[in-house]
């Protein structure tokens, strides 16, 4: 593993998880584990087996829709209102090469830990607020995160700015001591969808 000190978002950033599947993939190759892949996953490989084979970014990968442009806006003010309440520093969550696959956190926290952020609309966030847990629809991604680093706990974050100053944020931790078996479901449910990735690069450079 190696950590690149780059800004999300950027050329850089870009190239160094061409061909690498990331957190935010996770929630699609976990899915039916113990199954064979579905058709999200199967498309899905094939785009990162395309990126490893020309060399190119994703056309999908590019995409942002209006609520992801709101949510990269929001996310300094969300990280700084979380250092005001937790007392702590937030630096750079830079990128993590595993080698086949790769990471990409929103922050590390003083020296231990991570962050995610969430901008969210208003219905989001009360429900978050009232689940007094992290979403379970980012429950891969977060543990990828704790995974690539090796840290010890992620806070999943919750901000929305519709809210009264008190109440614009949540956070709520996930300990890597209390996810070991999950964590091991990850790697080994990310191996074979590296396999599948491997497979249809052998596919397509096969029809030269």
């Amino acid at each position: 593993m190696q950590w690149h000190d780059v800004e999300q978002n950027t050329d850089e950033w870009l190239a160094l998880k061409l061909g690498q599947p990331g957190s935010s993939s996770a929630s699609t190759f976990m899915a039916h584990i113990g199954k064979d892949f579905g058709e999200p996953a199967q498309k899905l490989a094939l785009r990162y087996a395309l990126e490893i084979v020309t060399g190119r970014q994703s056309a999908n990968d590019g995409y942002k829709s209006a609520h992801m442009e709101r949510g990269h806006a929001q996310e300094p003010q969300a990280i700084a209102l979380y250092e005001q309440q937790h007392f702590c520093t937030v630096t750079n969550g830079g990128y993590y090469d595993c080698g086949d696959w790769g990471d990409s956190p929103d922050g590390h926290v003083d020296g231990d830990g991570l962050v995610e952020v969430k901008s969210v609309i208003a219905s989001v966030h009360d429900t978050n607020i009232r689940r007094g847990k992290p979403d379970p629809a980012y429950k891969w991604q977060l543990l990828t995160h704790l995974d690539a680093s090796g840290r010890e706990w992620v806070d999943f974050v919750s901000y929305c700015e519709d809210y009264p100053e008190w109440d614009q944020l949540c956070a709520y931790r996930v300990w890597a001591k209390d996810v070991q078996e999950e964590l091991a479901q990850l790697r080994e449910r990310r191996s074979k969808f590296i396999e599948l990735i491997k497979a249809k690069v052998a596919e397509i450079n096969g029809r030269k």
